[in-house]
């Protein structure tokens, strides 16, 4: 089995990978200790041998120095059988920075003025509902409990969404545009909340549906890029059906992929999301699904 390690100042750990069959194994922790195993399954030998190749070449970026006694063992060798070519990369959804504490306090505030403008015309509603965006964006996909301000102003303001009929009520389009702002464990918890709420709520519909992803993928990124393109209206101002498109057909693979591996196909799992009446979900699951 091979064995890399990685010794940096008070860093001593070790990591090891192993394939049996297309079950992908890792053994990882502090050097000295016999560390934690974990296993993932996959379709078959050959996915789980780019994953193999995949995690290695990553070790080895972050620095990992192969130990493995005799030297460099090599991978595994690629099955007879040609298999489906490698999944691109997900371009990623955020660009990783650590806020200012000004610049959490700003977003708190924003969320805050946002939840004042419910109610009102939509344009003004639309208008803040940018102004957050953007203070969000400044944080770098922070998560907001990891601040205590800009968290409570953040559930408080999600809480909006399934706000019992004849109050204020925050458009689930606009909360998911905020989500995709943040740490994916922001949308987790978030989903987990909406699905809590009384039954009845105007925008049942379509929270039932974005919060359904979150299970049936079981891969919270992938779910959370769905329910943005569930709930977006590429009609609206700044909004494009061709973008909508593209960003469709590059994650279609990777959720026909996920669903591929847990024994579905893409247009069962389409067929399974309830629309509630929502006529916009359902016109962006037709489109999924042509």
């Amino acid at each position: 089995m091979r064995r890399f390690e990685f010794v940096e100042g008070t860093s001593s750990k070790f990591w090891s990978p192993e394939l049996q069959g297309s079950t992908f194994i890792v053994t990882f922790g502090k050097i000295g200790t016999a560390g934690q195993r974990k296993e993932k399954a996959f379709p078959d030998e050959d996915s789980a041998r780019r994953e193999y190749e995949k995690k290695v070449a990553e070790k080895l970026r972050e620095g990992y120095r192969e130990v493995t006694e005799g030297g460099e063992a090599p991978a595994p060798a690629p099955s007879k059988e040609k298999g489906p070519p490698p999944l691109p990369e997900l371009s990623p959804r955020l660009r990783p920075s650590k806020p200012t504490a000004e610049q959490v306090t700003a977003a708190a505030k924003a969320l805050s003025a946002l939840e004042g403008r419910l109610g009102k015309r939509s344009w003004q509603v639309a208008l803040q509902a940018r102004r957050a965006r953007r203070a969000l964006r400044r944080l770098g996909g922070s998560d907001p409990a990891a601040h205590a301000t800009l968290g409570a102003a953040f559930e408080s303001l999600m809480g909006r969404v399934v706000a019992p009929k004849g109050e204020p009520r925050l458009p689930l389009r606009f909360a998911m545009m905020l989500l995709g702002e943040l740490d994916v464990a922001a949308f987790v918890r978030t989903a987990q909340q909406w699905k809590r709420a009384p039954a009845g709520a105007p925008a049942a519909g379509g929270v039932a549906a974005v919060a359904r992803e979150v299970e049936a993928l079981a891969e919270p990124e992938l779910a959370l890029r769905m329910g943005l393109l569930l709930t977006e209206r590429p009609e609206l101002r700044g909004g494009s059906e061709v973008g909508w498109q593209r960003r469709w057909n590059a994650l279609k693979p990777h959720v026909e992929a996920r669903l591929q591996g847990a024994g579905g196909a893409l247009p069962a799992h389409l067929r399974a999301i309830e629309t509630g009446g929502d006529a916009h979900l359902a016109q962006r699951l037709a489109r999924m699904g042509a």
